[in-house]
């Protein structure tokens, strides 16, 4: 998993992205992008792959330690997770697991069809204009 926050308070997450230093090196950039204590929001412009999202139990069981560790911060500045999902069947599919993401994480996951549908719901989240025409 990548994290590239150069549209900050955007910040976009790329799965099948390995980072350089590992999946600890995601939480170090996970907790700098906390430490400025701004509001913001991920957002995953691929659509969801079944396939690629298996994790290992000490990769699952270290990510929930670090959320334990770092929940009033997801809670305060993090304002969501939009997940890009063209397909309506799939769209539909997720609605009961944004439940559980949200309960975990301590912030909503929102899907939408289009990218286009996700900055504009980034615009409306953090209520501001978070990007103009030439980052889309």
């Amino acid at each position: 998993m990548r994290l590239d926050s150069s549209t900050f308070p955007v910040v976009k997450i790329v799965f099948d992205a390995p980072n350089e230093g590992g999946p600890d090196d995601t939480f170090v950039i996970f907790e700098s992008l906390l430490a400025r204590q701004q509001p913001f929001l991920l957002l995953h412009e691929k659509a969801v792959d079944e396939n690629n999202h298996e994790h290992s139990h000490e990769e699952r069981k270290q990510a929930s330690i670090w959320m334990k560790k770092n929940k009033p911060a997801l809670r305060a500045f993090v304002k969501g997770m939009i997940q890009v999902e063209p397909s309506a069947a799939k769209r539909l599919a997720l609605k009961p697991f944004t439940i559980t993401f949200s309960k975990a994480w301590g912030y909503p996951l929102l899907v939408v069809g289009s990218r286009e549908q996700a900055w504009a719901l980034a615009r409306d989240v953090l209520d501001e204009r978070v990007c103009d025409v030439a980052q889309f």
